[in-house]
């Protein structure tokens, strides 16, 4: 088994005799795309800060490509490219004067590899235009340029799409799913946009308190939903009460009522009875669909949904 791009093995932070950060202890391979994410101050400020050498450990030992923080400092963060929120950029220069100024920071990166970087990220045409013009989402795709131009193990993305409108976001996470693809990066993304860190990550660990409390695979866990036997319906039916009644008090399955519509969890054999029983007392049915349980639904079950702290 090869080593993995990043481990954290018990990971403890105390600040002012107040444990912050409380044994957090996973790994992230070489290609994976790794969402991080929790309620404001569950921690996960404190541990990118750890990772990348801005904060010490009070216990544990964070590994990066095998090379502890601790006794191997200089040979382990060598290995870590960060951009935290907006990148910083020098507005007076152009994108590719900031790449070669960044590129002077690490040995033997050639003209080649700057280039090689900026087609990655798709700066070919603007590359040469003062960074004073560009987008938000043009200096988000020079920072990720920056960060990798030292071909990186490890990635480390701070809320990467703050800030951009859709077309950015989107074109982002296809920079990012193509950087661990064809980089072979770890990335690690924090964000509180669910939605994107699910399209975008292969799985995702979900702190709070300190504590890492899940560790979600994505694409197992929608192909589980699907293989199962138990299928979530969403049901328009008028009137809606009545409907639910018949559902509850006939098939005996809990039903719950969603924006207008009808939630509850059938056997899909059961679902054809279900809708014949409804339709045979004057039930008008204007939609039947089946729902996936998004990342947003397993956040709130697993850490609640007041939990700004």
């Amino acid at each position: 088994m090869s080593t993995p791009a990043l481990e954290l093995l018990k990971v403890k932070k105390t600040i002012r005799n107040k444990e912050i950060i409380k044994g957090l202890d996973f790994t992230v391979n070489k290609g994976e795309v790794f969402g991080f994410i929790g309620p404001n101050g569950a921690g996960k400020t404190t541990t990118i800060r750890m990772i990348v050498g801005l904060m010490k450990l009070t216990e544990g030992d964070i590994r990066i490509l095998g090379n502890s923080i601790k006794s191997n400092f200089k040979g382990a963060i060598e290995k870590v490219g960060a951009i935290v929120e907006n990148p910083e950029l020098y507005p007076y220069m152009t994108g590719w004067q900031n790449l070669k100024h960044y590129a002077r920071m690490f040995p033997n990166i050639t003209d080649e590899r700057i280039k090689e970087v900026v087609s990655i990220v798709k700066m070919e045409k603007p590359i040469h235009q003062k960074v004073k013009r560009y987008s938000l989402g043009m200096r988000q795709r020079l920072g990720i340029a920056q960060a990798i131009l030292h071909k990186p193990a490890v990635l480390i993305l701070d809320e990467p799409t703050n800030g951009l409108d859709p077309a950015g976001i989107r074109e982002i996470r296809q920079y990012i799913r193509k950087l661990a693809k064809e980089e072979e990066i770890a990335v690690i993304i924090s964000s509180h946009l669910l939605s994107e860190i699910e399209q975008m990550c292969d799985r995702i660990g979900i702190i709070k308190n300190g504590e890492l409390i899940a560790i979600q695979d994505v694409h197992e866990s929608n192909e589980g939903e699907q293989k199962t036997n138990n299928v979530p319906i969403l049901l328009d039916a008028h009137p809606i009460e009545k409907a639910e009644e018949i559902i509850q008090t006939t098939f005996q399955i809990e039903v719950q009522k969603r924006e207008g519509f009808l939630s509850f969890q059938s056997e899909r054999e059961q679902i054809p009875s279900i809708i014949q029983s409804l339709v045979q007392q004057d039930i008008s049915i204007y939609q039947v669909a089946t729902s996936k349980t998004t990342l947003e639904d397993k956040f709130f079950d697993l850490i609640g949904e007041n939990t700004i702290e």
